[in-house]
């Protein structure tokens, strides 16, 4: 990953950098590794974020 800094503006450059480090998912991987998670949670946690996917892809449907 690279971000670019113009003109000394290191405050829109930081921006940028969280905004790509969110994209990619990285504050939501460290907050799940900072404790531990049994495997059978992991599971759990992983169907509700699929029924959660799906039910948001209905929505969206609908709407067109």
């Amino acid at each position: 990953m690279e971000i670019k800094v113009y003109g000394n503006d290191i405050e829109k450059a930081l921006k940028a950098l969280k905004r790509q480090l969110q994209k990619d998912g990285l504050f939501k991987e460290i907050r799940q590794r900072s404790f531990y998670q049994k495997p059978s949670e992991k599971k759990k946690q992983k169907q509700r974020a699929a029924q959660k996917k799906r039910l948001k892809a209905l929505r969206l449907k609908k709407m067109h």
